[in-house]
């Protein structure tokens, strides 16, 4: 993950627009996070689908192995997607303007590891681990750094 970051952060040929304010950021972060949201919508269309194709016999009843993945790995994105949005929208206030080009790439690692995880989890519950870590490493490098952020570097500001 940090090489995969390091790597697009260096190369991909954009910057983030000039964002002097914290509502500014907050919002940029906000739009930047409705795009992580794809791979969970395409889940849940893949997932009623799936459902409505079951060759079970109580719609309500028992879940076959194709649905209960999809209906797991929608349940298990919304959470993460939660937890990855608040401490993306904290970094943004934290982040001095040459780093803001991290949230839109943080964000596409996001969706992409999640896609990631849902194809390996669909060949394998032993395989999900790289796609997980891909989702969970830089949402925990996210958490340590907002708190390094709120507790070392600016405590008389933690809540203003």
């Amino acid at each position: 993950c940090p090489c995969l970051i390091y790597g697009a952060y260096i190369f991909l040929p954009f910057d983030a627009p000039l964002l002097p304010t914290v509502s500014a950021r907050l919002v940029y972060t906000l739009r930047c996070a409705a795009f992580a949201t794809f791979p969970i919508v395409l889940g849940m269309i893949v997932s009623a689908i799936s459902r409505l194709c079951s060759s079970a016999l109580e719609p309500f009843g028992e879940l076959h192995r194709e649905v209960e993945i999809h209906r797991t790995y929608v349940s298990q994105s919304v959470h993460l997607f939660i937890l990855y949005f608040f401490n993306m929208a904290v970094l943004a206030t934290y982040l001095p303007q040459e780093l803001l080009k991290l949230i839109p790439l943080l964000t596409g690692l996001f969706a992409i590891s999640r896609l990631i995880f849902w194809m390996s989890y669909a060949i394998g519950r032993s395989f999900r681990a790289f796609g997980f870590s891909m989702t969970f490493l830089p949402l925990l490098a996210m958490l340590l750094w907002n708190l390094y952020g709120m507790f070392v570097l600016e405590p008389e500001n933690l809540l203003s």
